[in-house]
């Protein structure tokens, strides 16, 4: 009944549909159409966390039949690594190295390690990634999509901010998901993402809570996280019957990502031990690559059967990539463990990193697992630098 106060509150699954975002939509649609009549297109997709910023990148890329997609993701501990962003965005294409105009590709090669020589030019860099989405999109439509562009590194940032600014008539879309324009990215096309209307918002918050809900306390806290999906779908899960009963309200001076990775803290704290110490090292990973996730937590006795829990409570997927829900989640499964547990999954990772192979991530992790002032430790990262 309208107005009796809800004695319980059960949360559903997460919704996988789009509520009240027709016009961003539409925008990407339109994009899309645009890369497959033969055109280039560039834009910035940017609003606060929990906006819906990374549902709007899948929807994209769910609707890009028909083209090549490639991904990436900025990673905030990956920021002082120059070129890390732009080498997850293009391996599956290094391949084709061949068909760039020499100068170009000994510069690409040498700012990925695969040949010898000095810093490379940056411009020259700029160029051959030009040259090579190109060269990929003559065979299908190319669609680049960079999520959390803000923890980029700012050599990636500069580069793939020039690519953007010179595409034409290449049939690539490069679309990037940030919390607000970087310098680098400015002047870019943008789109921005806002709270839903109250309509919108109420509807999904009803489709995360079951049971009965207070009409009152269903405008607070539509009110209270002013339209934002994820604190919508979020914030309920921790809160009480009694809180409910009560009158709910969030605190007005706590910023929304603060409440929503402060709800992923506690249901990764309901995770059993083994499980939050693989999501650990699934955080520590900034690649996703599953084989060396895996190869790492059999390194420390975790078994496969820890990905349940976290998989079942739509934390985290562990396919072709380990990719978690949310920035926010890795963020919270990462800032949640203490000195000792970073450095207990850094060192894991760097015993499983084949240090012909991938030198630098090796050097980078062993970095982060060393308790202090390291000389085995420093000759690896000068060597790899």
């Amino acid at each position: 009944m309208i107005g009796q106060m809800a004695t319980h509150s059960r949360i559903r699954g997460g919704a996988t549909t789009l509520k009240g975002r027709r016009g961003e939509t539409e925008a990407l649609d339109q994009l899309l159409e645009a890369i497959r009549s033969g055109a280039s297109r560039a834009l910035v997709v940017h609003g606060e966390p929990g906006i819906g910023k990374t549902a709007l990148l899948e929807y994209l890329v769910g609707r890009a039949a028909g083209c090549q997609v490639a991904r990436a993701a900025g990673v905030e501990s990956e920021m002082e690594l120059a070129f890390a962003g732009l080498h997850q965005l293009l391996a599956p294409m290094l391949d084709r190295l061949e068909h760039l105009p020499i100068p170009q590709r000994d510069a690409l090669r040498m700012a990925f390690g695969l040949s010898p020589g000095s810093a490379p030019d940056r411009f020259f860099v700029a160029l051959a990634v030009l040259s090579l989405l190109a060269d990929a999109a003559e065979d299908q439509p190319l669609v680049c999509v960079v999520d959390d562009a803000r923890w980029l590194d700012r050599a990636s940032a500069q580069v793939l901010a020039f690519v953007a600014r010179r595409l034409g008539a290449e049939s690539v879309g490069l679309v990037f998901a940030a919390r607000v324009p970087s310098d680098e990215l400015g002047g870019l096309p943008e789109l921005e993402v806002e709270g839903l209307r109250e309509d919108d918002a109420r509807e999904l918050l009803d489709s995360a809570v079951t049971g009965p809900l207070d009409a009152r306390v269903r405008e607070r806290i539509v009110t209270e996280t002013r339209g934002n999906p994820l604190a919508l779908l979020e914030l309920p899960r921790w809160v009480t019957p009694a809180e409910l009963a009560g009158g709910f309200a969030l605190p007005s001076t706590a910023p929304v990502s603060g409440n929503i990775e402060e709800s992923f803290r506690r249901r990764l704290e309901a995770l059993p031990s083994e499980t939050r110490r693989l999501l650990r090292l699934a955080a520590a990973d900034p690649v996703g690559e599953p084989l060396l996730v895996w190869r790492a937590a059999e390194r420390l006795g975790i078994g496969t059967q820890a990905a349940s829990p976290a998989v079942e409570a739509e934390l985290i997927d562990f396919g072709t990539q380990v990719r978690f829900r949310h920035p926010l989640v890795r963020s919270a499964a990462y800032r949640s463990a203490s000195l000792h547990e970073k450095q207990e999954a850094h060192r894991a990772l760097a015993d499983v990193t084949d240090p012909e192979v991938d030198p630098d991530r090796r050097a980078w992790h062993r970095a982060h697992a060393a308790p202090g002032p390291d000389e085995s430790v420093a000759a690896e990262l000068e060597r790899s630098a």
